[in-house]
């Protein structure tokens, strides 16, 4: 959406309720109805547009959109993903911490799952590291979208699909 565009589109709305699963189980940013594309010649103000709890700061007092804008979303999501909730004012915290550890990994684990074995912590604190690195308070100090996907395909952790539990699967689409 960003680098692979020409001119670049930022969505203004990753949150939870705008991602869908595809037929292979992909993530996929889905309603596009915010989407803009970036003007190179402009200073891209817009209204403030996007969900509540996701919308980068910078954007909430600027109404300036950028493509960090949306790494700031993703990170937000990131988080959601690895809690099973969405992290609310503790996004502060984090967006203002260095790393995590292993040791800190457990305040942000959904509590309805068992904790994960050290393969799969060491795979968790790696993605919530890059999660936090995408609210960082200065945007121009946040990774690309790029750099995020290819950090996180040269570490591919997911089984392969046929290994995948059906039963998440059922319930994903039978809530």
């Amino acid at each position: 959406m960003h680098q692979d565009c020409s001119p670049p589109i930022v969505h203004r709305d990753i949150s939870s309720s705008n991602v869908l699963l595809d037929s292979e189980y992909e993530a996929r940013v889905a309603d596009f109805g915010l989407a803009k594309i970036l003007n190179p010649d402009s200073s891209n103000c817009t209204t403030l547009a996007g969900t509540y709890g996701y919308v980068a700061p910078e954007l909430a007092y600027t109404m300036k959109v950028t493509q960090m804008c949306d790494v700031y979303s993703f990170g937000v999501l990131s988080l959601e993903i690895v809690k099973g909730k969405h992290l609310g004012e503790y996004i502060t915290v984090l967006a203002n911490s260095s790393t995590i550890d292993p040791e800190q990994l457990s305040d942000l684990l959904d509590e309805r799952l068992p904790y994960p074995e050290d393969r799969v912590k060491d795979v968790l604190v790696f993605i919530v590291n890059l999660a936090c690195s995408c609210l960082l308070k200065t945007p121009k100090s946040r990774p690309t979208m790029h750099f995020i996907s290819q950090k996180l395909s040269s570490m591919d952790a997911r089984p392969p699909i046929h290994q995948r539990n059906p039963h998440v699967r059922r319930a994903i689409y039978n809530p």
